[in-house]
């Protein structure tokens, strides 16, 4: 099981944010102390300049985009689709980053910066990623923070079809083999396209309640 990191000297106290303001702060850095204990209170990482570039920004989305064990919404193409595709965990991770830190994304805002730091993340055993693939061939993934019951997604990439959404069955898999109810996956924002795969979402002062009973259970067997 990883350690905890000690104590970040930056204040990260969400009391003090206007309710439906997202943007919380400026500034701090994008060490592992800081990452953990920013995520503990609900909040991530995403700078603010051109393509997520400097200043550093911290997030506290109002309302918050969440999916609850239970309510992933797997169609019956996907579920078709899932047969094409193997998942694995923590293989590719750094991969899974650089893919979906690819600058010719739409809407790219994963900088090397934010790379460096997650990696740091994931070798301190706090970050991780579940990958989909095809013949061999990474086709797929997303990557996130598990601290105790969250999981708090980052980004998602696919190269063909399907392949984002098969990581994010095998995060749900994953997550409810125990039956937690308490396990919760954050998206940050809700879109669209996430909500026909059954994200929904709430005010930040109920994700903060979710999150709190989240942080009380047991990280997934896997990464314990």
């Amino acid at each position: 099981m990883p350690t905890p990191p000690p104590p970040t000297p930056w204040d990260f106290d969400l009391d003090r944010v206007p309710p439906g303001e997202d943007l919380i702060g400026i500034g701090a850095d994008l060490g592992v102390a800081t990452l953990y204990e920013a995520y503990t209170i609900g909040a991530f990482p995403m700078g603010i300049g051109d393509h997520g570039g400097d200043p550093l920004g911290w997030w506290s989305p109002d309302p918050r985009g969440i999916l609850r064990l239970g309510d992933l919404k797997v169609s019956k193409s996907l579920r078709k689709s899932l047969s094409r595709f193997e998942v694995r965990v923590d293989t590719a991770f750094e991969q899974v980053v650089l893919a979906c830190a690819d600058p010719r994304r739409t809407g790219r805002w994963i900088t090397p910066q934010i790379v460096e730091a997650y990696l740091r993340m994931h070798e301190a055993g706090w970050a991780h990623s579940i990958e989909t693939w095809q013949e061999g061939r990474l086709v797929g993934g997303l990557y996130g923070v598990a601290i105790g019951g969250l999981f708090a997604g980052e980004s998602m990439f696919h190269l063909v079809r399907d392949a984002s959404k098969v990581s994010l069955v095998g995060l749900h898999r994953l997550l409810a083999e125990d039956c937690d109810v308490r396990r919760l996956v954050d998206v940050q924002w809700r879109t669209d396209h996430l909500a026909t795969l059954g994200v929904t979402e709430v005010p930040r002062n109920e994700y903060r309640r979710l999150l709190a009973a989240a942080l009380e259970a047991p990280l997934p067997a896997l990464w314990a």
